[in-house]
């Protein structure tokens, strides 16, 4: 009996996998659920909670510290397990139950409880999901693979604002309704989830089987006590990365100065929507990219772009100068967000994926915590110039010390081409 390879099914589509198609889905309806929510929280807070900047930066750096540290519990578990699934659907089920509760909030405090409980989810979830991902894909096809994911990410999140400002358009004032009404989209994600097969790279992707296991190293290795280790240069990526976290605060603040400029926050969700439309656009092509001309490459184009961004909001100050700056903000997430989690897969072996995906969102993470309580900080004693300039200083001092540590990033190409073959033996 032959069995009909993957790549010549109904199971592989534009290239891609089913499994990385339904974890593209699910990610669009968690986040039309949560950036529904998210532009708003900062006039929520502001305007009818009466918090400050402060706690903006308390609530949202906490957020991310908690998803980011438990990123690296659930990538360990997701390495030793073996089934990754089960952690994915504990997440995404955790965010969409407990995500419309802020509906009910009627102080900062308790939307920083729902908020962190959200990123709990989202924690647990993110390292078991990209590692599953990292095994539908090959090397050369990384890049497009947290691409594509990326960018269907973002696809949710235009959809989410978009009808978000349709709603408020007929419904003014409205918040608390249209937060409990993100239930809908979150449990769409958690039934998409039980659809997602759970596979093996090597039964899932031809050709997988021989990079991963040489990755992994020979099978008496890969126990949890002699796997190997990650490698110099991925610490050094996660040193850098911590460099540019720390400049890199929460977007609340960038929502906050729109709406401030915008005087109200009723049409803030569509210029979120319009920015994830450029995310989306750029993401599967940056992801596309690097795996022809080099993560580092297109990591640095992007981290220079953010840090234009951010001397943009510094000094400007009328509604569509700060639109514009805003829009070009989403390229910065379509080159380097997909692409950074590509260098990461290359530069961990196999069998420690998961557990470098939990680094790589935990440096993210309490890099954002620091980033957004000093930025916080900034705004209120010296004003949003003053703030958006130290996370430009930020950005650029990374990129300069991204090509010192990593003079060379993975041959994409070299790794995707046949190893050669041995010598012939004596007939």
């Amino acid at each position: 009996m032959t069995l009909t390879p993957p790549s010549q099914s109904r199971s592989t589509r534009f290239g891609l996998p089913r499994a990385v198609w339904l974890l593209g889905w699910v990610s669009l309806a968690t986040d039309a659920a949560s950036e529904a929510i998210y532009p708003l929280i900062p006039y929520f807070l502001t305007h009818v909670i009466a918090a400050g900047a402060v706690s903006i930066g308390i609530i949202e750096g906490a957020a991310e510290a908690a998803n980011s540290v438990l990123k690296i519990v659930a990538g360990r578990a997701a390495d030793r397990a073996p089934a990754k699934r089960p952690l994915v659907l504990c997440g995404y089920a955790l965010s969409s139950t407990v995500r419309p509760l802020i509906a009910a909030a009627t102080s900062w405090p308790q939307v920083f409880a729902v908020r962190v409980a959200d990123r709990v989810g989202k924690g647990i979830r993110g390292a078991p999901r990209d590692a599953m991902l990292a095994q539908w894909a090959t090397r050369s096809t990384r890049g497009k693979v947290y691409g594509f994911h990326r960018a269907m990410d973002h696809l949710g999140a235009v959809i989410g604002p978009a009808l978000a400002t349709l709603f408020l358009v007929f419904y003014p004032d409205r918040y608390r309704t249209l937060f409990a009404l993100t239930v809908v989209p979150g449990a769409i994600a958690v039934a998409l989830v039980l659809f997602v097969p759970e596979r093996s790279a090597s039964a899932a992707i031809p050709g997988a089987r021989s990079a991963d296991a040489e990755a992994a190293g020979p099978p008496h290795s890969r126990g949890d006590v002699e796997a190997p280790r990650l490698p110099d240069r991925f610490y050094g990526f996660m040193a850098v990365l911590a460099l540019f976290m720390l400049g890199n605060s929460t977007d609340a603040f960038l929502l906050l100065r729109l709406t401030e400029a915008a005087g109200g926050a009723r049409y803030v969700p569509l210029i979120w929507a319009a920015h994830h439309i450029v995310k989306a656009s750029v993401s599967v092509v940056g992801g596309s990219w690097s795996d022809r001309v080099g993560r580092r490459t297109v990591i640095a184009l992007g981290w220079l772009i953010y840090a234009v961004v951010y001397g943009g909001f510094a000094f400007s100050a009328s509604l569509p100068a700060l639109l514009a700056w805003f829009m070009v903000y989403g390229v910065y997430f379509g080159l380097a967000e997909g692409t950074e989690k590509a260098l990461v897969a290359d530069l961990a072996p196999a069998s420690r994926r998961g557990l470098a995906f939990g680094w790589y969102n935990a440096v993210s993470g309490m890099g954002a915590l620091a980033a957004s309580l000093v930025f916080g900080v900034l705004w209120e004693a010296f004003g949003a110039r003053t703030a958006f300039s130290v996370g430009a200083a930020a950005a650029l001092a990374a990129t300069g010390a991204l090509f010192l540590v990593l003079p060379r990033t993975p041959g994409v190409q070299a790794q995707a081409a046949p190893p050669p073959r041995p010598a012939a033996g004596p007939p």
